[in-house]
């Protein structure tokens, strides 16, 4: 089963390609996630209407793969979780969730 963690995001105004360009399956994320053992990509979902919330799935392998990842890189996640929080806004963990293949 793949193992998937899910985001929402209110981006400020004004930031909303700044968001898509760090967020999305080829952005900043994508890349430092890229680096670990089971990642298999992240998708980003824009809003239909106004104000609504961005999603972001990012799929793993496996939970132990996630898990792995926060241990070997998890100084870089914090660091980039920082440096990119003005472009993030509101942000709300949704869950974790196995795909049910």
């Amino acid at each position: 089963m793949t193992h998937l963690r899910v985001w929402k995001f209110r981006p400020p105004k004004g930031c909303e390609q700044q968001f898509h360009e760090a967020y999305a399956g080829g952005g900043r994320w994508s890349e430092l996630f890229k680096r670990a053992k089971g990642y298999r990509g992240t998708a980003l979902f824009k809003p239909f209407g106004p104000d609504g919330w961005w999603l972001t799935i990012d799929r793993w392998e496996s939970a132990a793969d996630f898990e792995a990842f926060g241990h070997d890189f998890g100084e870089e996640y914090r660091a980039l979780d920082v440096e990119l929080e003005g472009i993030a806004g509101e942000e709300e963990f949704v869950g974790a969730y196995e795909e049910d293949e």
